[in-house]
């Protein structure tokens, strides 16, 4: 399927403004209590996520220092992954912390791919 290729550009666009848009929304769910959240900004260590989520998430959607956003907020995936959700065992579908690791590895893959073609400001 080579034809797929020509497409490869705008498919990984796509993947990192949806990438970017989804964990801006769970921000957005801890800082301001919408989209069916509670604020949770009297936790530290929740608010320091919610920032990182809303913040990384608008970064990396417009493609701005984004290389250095993903790579933070691949950090605190695993972080959120490590000292919540695996304390309920080795499976990730059984302790509840699928979404926290395909985030960490989808940021970790953005890291390291950079913000692509189509992006607010070029990678270096």
């Amino acid at each position: 399927m080579k034809f797929l290729r020509n497409f490869e550009p705008v498919a990984y666009t796509l993947l990192r403004v949806v990438f970017g848009f989804l964990l801006a929304c769970h921000g957005a769910q801890k800082l301001f209590g919408v989209l069916g959240g509670q604020p949770q900004i009297h936790n530290r260590m929740l608010l320091i996520a919610a920032i990182l989520e809303f913040g990384g998430g608008i970064l990396i959607a417009l493609g701005v220092v984004t290389r250095i956003a993903a790579f933070i907020v691949s950090g605190e995936m695993a972080v959120a992954y490590f000292m919540v959700h695996a304390k309920g065992g080795f499976f990730p579908i059984v302790n509840h912390g699928e979404l926290a690791v395909i985030y960490c590895f989808v940021a970790l893959f953005i890291a390291c791919h950079g913000a692509g073609q189509f992006a607010a400001q070029k990678d270096s």
